[in-house]
């Protein structure tokens, strides 16, 4: 028969003598009926396992009651691991349980590891039944399965009590032996998790994490669970609990260290806890510099665990490309919050306003434009505004049956004169009120009308869209429980993925030919010039031209020359104007004002210089920003400065170039010891020359307290950084807002494909089952 171990009470989770402990052991380890052949089934040998997971057979015969009990271990982590490796080929796993300590000491001697279902589940016996929480299933079964190690006088530990016997039905599949908590321990080790702490830090959520690590793994280790992701992720997130901010900082002091072009700044309370945080890296700084023309301006939430809203600067690069030229986190989006951030951008930027900002319709963010960037057109976003239409042009639409017509013609005028005449037809025949929010955004017009923003370029576009796609191509590195310090990560780890992007396509435009669709010098010289995406811009406009226009001839003189061009089938009333002069140089201009708004030149314009037999694009119709001369070039030419400085002193940009050009010069000698001797002999004479004048002005302003501004400085409180005291106070998304949400965040709206309403698909459709229904009686 089955031999059994004498097993002494259970000892409980407090701390008693070792003697008293001694005086518990079992004198005889086994009982006078005990079968010592019968009575093990594994011995020490067990600790090796299959790599491969798969049943190993044991000799019953070689096995005997000597091979665990006294068996004598050099620490407590090696007993465990030997009883879990005897567990996972004997089908069940096992935990850690009681941990006896000497109370003269406080030093552990004997500690108990048992089946992972011994004992029972505690039950709350004050918990009424109307709270009662919802209980998980009981997996113990009061098995008394164990193993017990005492520590000796030598500091090895003995195995002085051992019980095989279960109360349940074993595990025998390898695969499921392995999902047993102690045997599924890759998630708790450091190689796993430092995989999913990596990938987590890369973007991925924890299904993805998951996936990745589960293919990543050997086939004899049980497969991670998202939780089991999540909760690794979780852990490592609270080791930065109170230190978010501080993180924040430290990544972008170390950013410095590689990137003496980045640029940061934070505002800080007087208790030390962020307002609002502004940064740019030397990179972002230098594609500001060729796309400065326009830049989108959003906001947007719940993009980290403060929900304070993130705020990029978005601007579009050679290829028509989203890039982002800075990022801020805000305290909220009143109107000085704004102005902080605009002033420090400038400031950030050289002091170079952006020609053209697009944003939506925050009177906050309009105001701190008008204050910040005086020289700077501002647009408002056209979506935002159809979207506004819906809702307060309802009442007009159901009162007056040509309403919709009139507003459409108002709002697509050409020029000013037809917007301002249309304007007052509306006002006087559909009794448009003074403070009606149709008269508002007239009053508001050189911010959305088409007639007053023809002479600024916009890049082709008319909404915040490229500032919502950003929004949208982050939602894959961050969520509402980002931390701080993982926020900045995640958003240089987006940055170099739409750089990436970036180098992907300067690359396809340098190593390949446009295909051109027709022979005419005016193609061949656009597909020499312009990088690839907008070579198909222009291609689309040029093929237009050639196929499908034709004209009627206004006016004609030697030096200039007036048509009226457009499609045969489209009423004139819709064809455009093209003036044609060629003086000194070809000079073409369009109603539709493409090129002025676009970069590009529309067909209209290209129609009509093929027609005036024009033998080439002319260079001034090819916007530098459109060609592969915008990329960004590690070690290119110098920076020119000259057309930068101030009568004032030495600018920011100034400063900013000669240190890039300093950079430059350094890596492009550093294969050569003599050039590299060269710079050095020349910068030391430079720094004399510095040092003696330096030495002059001293003397000179020494009565004057030359270095007030360092003591000031010493003199100044110092303040420790604190992460916020909690989620922001946002303007949020409020039944009446001022700004609503883009199309991007909206839900979707489930529309029925049957029956093409709103709010239920087609497997639901009840007009579907019911003609279903029909049908079959």
């Amino acid at each position: 028969m089955i031999g059994k171990v004498n097993i002494p009470l259970r000892v409980p989770k407090t701390t008693m003598s070792e003697a008293e402990a001694t005086n518990q052991a079992i004198e005889p380890y086994i009982t006078e009926d005990s079968d010592t052949n019968d009575y093990l089934e594994a011995t020490y040998e067990c600790e090796k396992t299959n790599s491969i997971g798969e049943n190993i057979e044991f000799d019953e015969d070689e096995v005997n009651k000597e091979s665990i009990l006294g068996k004598v271990f050099d620490t407590p982590d090696d007993a465990y691991t030997f009883y879990n490796d005897y567990s996972f080929l004997h089908g069940f796993g096992i935990r850690r349980d009681d941990t006896i300590k000497n109370p003269k000491t406080n030093e552990p001697f004997r500690k108990i590891y048992v089946c992972n279902k011994e004992g029972f589940k505690r039950m709350d016996k004050n918990a009424s039944s109307e709270n009662e929480k919802k209980r998980r299933r009981d997996v113990r079964t009061g098995c008394q399965a164990k193993l017990r190690i005492t520590r000796q006088e030598d500091g090895k530990w003995l195995v002085d009590s051992f019980n095989d016997t279960h109360n349940h039905d074993l595990t025998m599949t390898p695969t499921k032996v392995m999902k047993h908590r102690s045997h599924s321990s890759f998630h708790r080790s450091i190689e796993g998790k430092s995989l999913m702490v990596q990938f987590g830090q890369a973007g991925l959520k924890p299904s993805q994490i998951k996936k990745a690590v589960n293919t990543m793994k050997t086939s004899n280790i049980a497969d991670v669970t998202s939780k089991q992701c999540a909760d690794v992720l979780s852990e490592q997130r609270k080791q930065h609990k109170g230190k978010e901010f501080y993180g924040l900082i430290k990544h972008f002091q170390d950013k410095t260290l590689v990137d003496s072009d980045q640029y940061f700044v934070v505002d800080l309370s007087d208790d030390g806890y962020p307002r609002n945080i502004f940064w740019a890296d030397g990179r972002s700084r230098d594609a500001y510099t060729k796309f400065r023309d326009v830049v989108v301006f959003d906001v947007t939430y719940m993009t980290n665990k403060f929900k304070m809203p993130f705020a990029p600067f978005t601007g579009v690069n050679h290829h028509g490309q989203s890039i982002l030229f800075g990022g801020a986190l805000l305290e909220n989006e009143k109107e000085e919050t704004f102005e902080w951030l605009f002033k420090h951008f400038l400031k950030c930027m050289f002091n170079k306003y952006p020609k053209a900002i697009i944003t939506d319709q925050d009177k906050a963010m309009g105001n701190a434009i008008k204050k910040v960037f005086p020289k700077t057109r501002h647009r408002f976003c056209s979506w935002h505004i159809m979207k506004h239409e819906t809702e307060h042009l309802r009442s007009y639409v159901s009162r007056y049956s040509d309403f919709q017509e009139t507003h459409k013609q108002w709002i697509n005028s050409d020029t000013i004169e037809q917007f301002e005449a249309t304007w007052e037809v509306m006002r006087s025949k559909y009794e448009l009120e003074s403070n009606c929010w149709i008269s508002d955004m007239y009053n508001q017009r050189i911010h959305w009308a088409k007639p007053f923003l023809k002479d600024t370029f916009f890049a082709g576009m008319t909404t915040t869209g490229r500032s919502e796609s950003i929004n949208s191509f982050f939602d894959g590195f961050v969520n509402s429980r980002t931390m701080l310090n993982e926020f900045v990560v995640q958003y240089d780890k987006a940055i170099e993925s739409r750089r990436a992007a970036e180098e992907d396509e300067d690359f396809k435009t340098m190593n390949s030919r446009p295909v051109l669709s027709s022979v005419h010098p005016i193609e061949a010289k656009a597909g020499q010039y312009y990088t690839r995406k907008m070579f198909d811009t222009f291609k689309k406009e040029w093929t237009e031209a050639i196929t499908n226009l034709t004209h009627e001839t206004i006016g004609k003189t030697t030096e200039e020359s007036t048509y009226r061009v457009g499609q045969l089938d489209v009423d004139k009333k819709y064809w455009r104007i093209v003036t044609f002069r060629s003086l000194d140089q070809v000079s073409v201009t369009c109603s539709c004002a493409k090129y002025e708004t676009n970069g590009i030149l529309c067909k209209h314009s290209l129609y009509v210089m093929k027609k005036k037999h024009v033998k080439e694009l002319p260079s001034h119709y090819i916007l530098p920003r459109w060609t592969l001369n915008a990329r960004y070039k590690l070690g290119s030419d110098s920076i020119r400065i000259g057309e930068m400085n101030n009568e004032n002193g030495v600018s920011a940009y100034t400063l900013w170039c000669v240190r890039s050009n300093f950079t430059k010069l350094i890596e492009q000698a550093r294969d050569s010891p003599s050039e590299i001797q060269k710079v050095n002999t020349l910068l030391i004479s430079l720094l004399d020359d510095q040092t003696n004048r330096k030495k002059s002005m001293s003397l000179e302003n020494a009565s004057q307290g030359s270095c007030m501004g360092a003591s000031q400085i010493d003199m100044m409180p110092q303040l420790s950084v604190r992460d916020p005291l909690g989620p922001t106070t946002t303007k949020g998304r409020p039944k009446i807002a001022s700004r609503i949400k883009s199309s991007l965040e909206a839900p979707k709206k489930r529309t029925c494909s049957y029956c093409q309403r709103l709010g239920h698909y087609a497997t639901s459709c009840l007009k579907r089952k019911a003609d279903e229904s029909l049908q079959d009686t």
